[in-house]
């Protein structure tokens, strides 16, 4: 039987997507199979998991502050100026995966959200090899 709630609500609402985005970028931090993805942001992480919590908040249909204080802006624009390549995009995913792995959510959501974040990471991407090192 299909579930009528949203995802927001199957996760847990903003406590648990804060729980998430938290335990993403703690790994992003301190795992170094993330070094390259860590090396793509600022030196203070703080804002980027405000932001992320809010998006993600608004995508799984939880409140929409994100998208009411960013009128017209969608993640595939933000990152556009970026040299994202697949094996960036890869360790996001990944990063993501574990996040959800330590968070338990329920586990076809955990799923379909997978599904949905390599999505966009590919499409972030653009088949883009990553740049060539120094």
């Amino acid at each position: 039987m299909m579930s009528t709630q949203s995802p927001f609500e199957r996760i847990g609402g903003s406590k648990a997507i804060g729980a998430i985005v938290n335990a993403f970028y703690d790994l992003v931090e301190t795992d170094p199979r993330f070094a390259e993805l860590r090396g793509m942001h600022a030196p203070d992480l703080a804002p980027m998991r405000r932001s992320l919590a809010g998006f993600l908040d608004g995508w799984m249909g939880g409140p929409r502050h994100w998208f009411d204080e960013n009128p017209g802006k969608c993640m595939m624009s933000l990152h556009g100026k970026l040299a994202i390549g697949r094996d960036t995009a890869g360790q996001w995913v990944e990063a993501m995966r574990g996040a959800l792995e330590i968070c338990q959510p329920d586990p076809d959501l955990a799923a379909a959200l997978i599904t949905a974040f390599e999505n966009m990471a590919n499409g972030m991407a653009r088949n883009r090899p990553n740049p060539p090192g120094p």
